[in-house]
């Protein structure tokens, strides 16, 4: 079962720009101008999206002089993916529980 959680990170992640950021993110550390240059994001906007990725819990920061690199979580991609791959399970046997109409 889904919950509350899951669905906040479900929505977090229904952004295509936020998720054009984790699919990046999966593959190295950026700092925000990498980010600014791989998406065609103005800043202040790119911003905001890493302000709510890193509150929902998904990327972390690492300061670096003055620049400030974003890792993803991977555990909570993991977390989400386990949830999905439940209902997955749960849809391959649901052909065989057919609700009776009255």
């Amino acid at each position: 079962m889904m919950t509350s959680v899951d669905t906040e990170l479900m929505r977090v992640l229904g952004d295509p720009l936020r998720l054009r950021i984790v699919t990046l993110l999966a593959r190295e550390t950026l700092c925000t101008t990498h980010l600014v240059e791989e998406t065609g994001a103005r800043q202040t906007n790119l911003s905001n999206h890493l302000r709510v990725l890193r509150e929902a819990g998904v990327v972390e920061t690492e300061p670096c002089g003055r620049f400030t690199y974003y890792k993803l979580r991977p555990d909570v991609i993991a977390h989400l993916a386990g949830r999905f791959a439940e209902l997955a399970e749960s849809a391959r046997t649901a052909s065989e529980n057919k609700r009776a109409c009255p």
